[in-house]
């Protein structure tokens, strides 16, 4: 009697040491693949390396270390991250504000333009934000989602008026594989880090997931719906593909 050999078992990653220091690989088996194919993500997360059906831990690990030369130069040229700190330059609705510590026990986070005596030539604005340096990164974390909430549900509302439709909720995530969704039942996800990027694009993404109220899918009838209401359909995802990644830089 025959028995089928399983596929072996990959590791969820792999370390290389690239310039002197251990680089993280992500494997990703995909029985689809045909080779091995490594990218990297221009969001600041780890490398990827896609491992073919019928590839083998050894032959990834081989892969990697040809690939060593090639990898250093693309992490080199990859912007590096910008925690929320004191001094840090983030985008709000697309323009750059530097952040400030205000200094204080209590109060909220204020956005304001920066003072025309300062010469800023990386920030139009400021983030002041209250508290202890330590505490920062979650204020202006929790700042920023409720100011993405806020703007969302005013697009969400006023696309979903002109759509006909109602969604059943709206929630905020934090994921790296899709800026929004909508399930069947009408509720709408999104990514809070849309209130960075420029207001033309929460708007599309808001669009593009309220048309999914009137069709669960990406057929011709779905684009007709959310070209109707985001005339700038086509300019907002070039800008997605083409800058999104970098908005999982920051914090």
């Amino acid at each position: 009697m025959f028995r089928l050999r399983r596929q072996p078992v990959l590791p969820e990653e792999i370390t290389l040491e690239i310039d002197g220091r251990e680089q993280r690989i992500v494997l990703r088996g995909n029985p689809q693949a045909r080779r091995y194919i490594l990218r990297v993500p221009s969001d600041g997360g780890a490398p990827v390396l896609t491992v073919p059906k019928g590839g083998t831990l050894a032959t990834a690990r081989e892969f990697a270390q040809r690939q060593r030369g090639w990898l250093a130069g693309r992490l080199g040229e990859r912007p590096e991250a910008v925690p929320f700190a004191e001094g840090g330059v983030i985008p709000l609705r697309g323009a750059a504000h530097r952040i400030i510590a205000a200094g204080g026990l209590r109060g909220l986070v204020r956005a304001e333009p920066a003072p025309e005596l300062e010469e800023d030539s990386e920030a139009a604005g400021r983030l002041l934000v209250p508290g202890a340096g330590e505490h920062i990164a979650r204020k202006l974390t929790d700042w920023l989602k409720r100011e993405a909430r806020r703007d969302l549900e005013r697009a969400v509302a006023h696309h979903a008026a002109a759509l006909g439709r109602t969604p059943t909720a709206l929630t905020l995530r934090d994921t790296r594989s899709r800026w929004g969704s909508c399930t069947a039942d009408g509720r709408l996800s999104f990514s809070w880090r849309l209130v960075l990027a420029p207001p033309s694009i929460l708007d599309y993404v808001a669009a593009h997931e309220v048309a999914h109220l009137a069709e669960m899918n990406h057929g011709p009838r779905f684009w007709a719906h959310c070209r109707r209401l985001a005339p700038h359909t086509e300019e907002a995802r070039d800008w997605l593909k083409r800058e999104g990644g970098r908005l999982h830089l920051y914090g």
